[in-house]
């Protein structure tokens, strides 16, 4: 969708100019995150609302690098801000810690509460010059954001980076796990063990704290995909306070890559080109995990063994600080690389690589992930079926959401296991499920009809259309203070 168009259909659903109106987007200091945020500040400032992206001189420039899809700096609603980088300290992921959350960013994420002054400050100097400074701040920013109570033409909306799915079991288990009628319950909810460290999990409640403070909630999903869950949320009172709340999403560009636009630099889209239709199997852990090299090699002799095609993005994890020394380069089987190569079975890509863009080329018929929040709604909104294989944090309950409510994943690794390695075995059987069985296509083709819809959703009059429609109008509504 154009933004000339975007724009016409904004004001054709009677959605006006608010240059009264201005938002600040404050996200959290990880990659998944960041893209989140950069990518709502793209929507609303088609709605010619001024947009201030904040955050530390580092992870702009982290955001700015892997951006896909638009160039901020063309857009004149659009603004960076970019602080100090406060001090922290930045060592390399542990692919043998006990627990797979990456803890070495802890320090990143305790440093971000240096942000709270200039951002506060921030918002004095913008709050003089509109009507109305909207905040919107991941939900791991509360504190930062905390002084805009102070303004008396402010109000602030906490964004949620998971699924509305790994939420809601939160407020449902600590209701006692009542029957609710119209919500599907997996038969085997995962649980939360091995999920977090406990030095994140009280970071967790810290910011949790903040969350009062908000006017509402912008839960990052679409209603096709768990809109039973959305609903609970926003009809329940939450630690005592119902607020509104809203679906926004997917936020990210839900068209259809075009084969004919291939960059010439990019290796992987190339070799893409030349496969079938749907015979690529894409295999991505995102940027925070890293794997073992015991697991790695496994993965390698699976994916190779299962005689179907792949691109796999290896990477280690990011460190707090992208730009700082380089990471560990992952061993594989000796030839392995060049034999992939030379027979054109696979691509091994160890730079960053454009994830949204594979999985929307025509040749790419699956994904192999950790199930985290971005990809599986990168994944599904292009309708690609999902290898689940969480690692940590909210993947665990992404997994079961992808694979016993949607239908449109299968498990490689269950949550309980999740201290096995996996054999190259399973893996060999995983993929020829997904890619070459009856029940791959089915998962395939309900992946595609769901992808389809929620293409549709965002188009005039779809249901996500509406609800990014109805938070624009209530944040441009009436001045009454």
């Amino acid at each position: 969708m154009g933004e000339d168009q975007n724009q016409q259909n904004h004001e054709e659903n009677g959605v006006k100019e608010a240059p009264h109106v201005a938002v600040v987007m404050v996200p959290f200091p990880a990659q998944g995150h960041l893209n989140q945020l950069l990518q709502l500040s793209r929507i609303i400032s088609s709605y010619n609302i001024p947009v201030h992206y904040v955050g530390s001189a580092t992870h702009i420039n982290q955001a700015k690098l892997r951006l896909q899809g638009w160039d901020p700096l063309l857009e004149p609603n659009f603004h960076f801000h970019d602080f100090p980088t406060p001090h922290f300290h930045s060592p390399p992921p542990d692919p043998d810690a006990s627990v797979q959350f990456p803890a070495h960013l802890q320090p990143c994420f305790e440093a971000s509460s240096e942000l709270r002054e200039p951002v506060a400050a921030l918002l004095r100097e913008l709050s003089l010059t509109v009507d109305r400074l909207i905040v919107i701040n991941d939900s791991l920013m509360g504190s930062v954001v905390q002084d805009f109570v102070g303004i008396g033409n402010a109000e602030s909306y906490t964004f949620h980076s998971v699924s509305v799915f790994s939420i809601f079991f939160f407020f449902w288990e600590s209701l006692g796990r009542p029957a609710l009628e119209g919500v599907k319950i997996p038969e085997d909810v995962p649980s939360l063990d091995g999920c977090f460290t406990l030095e994140f999990f009280k970071f967790l409640v810290f910011q949790h704290e903040f969350k009062k403070l908000s006017s509402g909630n912008l839960y990052y999903t679409s209603k096709l995909i768990e809109g039973p869950y959305v609903d609970i949320l926003r009809e329940e009172e939450i630690d005592g306070v119902k607020k509104k709340g809203w679906a926004l999403g997917p936020l990210n560009l839900v068209t259809t890559y075009s084969d004919k636009t291939s960059n010439p630099g990019d290796k992987c889209l190339e070799w893409l080109d030349k496969q079938a239709p749907k015979s690529v199997l894409l295999v991505s852990f995102g940027t925070s995990t890293s794997l073992t090299d015991e697991q790695i090699k496994e993965l390698a002799i699976g994916l190779e063994r299962s005689g179907h095609k792949f691109i796999w993005l290896l990477r280690d994890a990011d460190k707090g600080d992208i730009f700082s020394e380089e990471v560990r380069r992952s061993e594989l089987p000796e030839g392995y690389e060049e034999r992939m190569k030379e027979t054109g079975m696979g691509v091994v890509v160890r730079e960053w690589a454009p994830q949204l863009e594979i999985l929307g080329h025509s040749s790419t018929g699956g994904l192999m992930c950790h199930c985290g929040w971005n990809s599986c709604l990168e994944s599904i909104s292009m309708g690609v079926p999902i290898a689940a294989w969480p690692m940590h944090s909210d993947q665990p309950r992404n997994a079961a959401l992808v694979t016993q409510v949607l239908q449109v994943g299968l498990a490689v690794k269950e949550w309980a296991e999740r201290e096995q390695l996996v054999a190259a075995s399973a893996i060999e059987k995983a993929v020829r499920r997904l890619m070459a069985s009856e029940e791959g296509n089915a998962m395939r083709k309900k992946a595609q009809q769901l992808g389809n819809s929620l293409q549709r959703s965002m188009e005039e009059g779809g249901v996500s259309r509406k609800e990014l429609d109805g938070f624009i109008a209530h944040i441009t509504r009436q001045l009454g203070f």
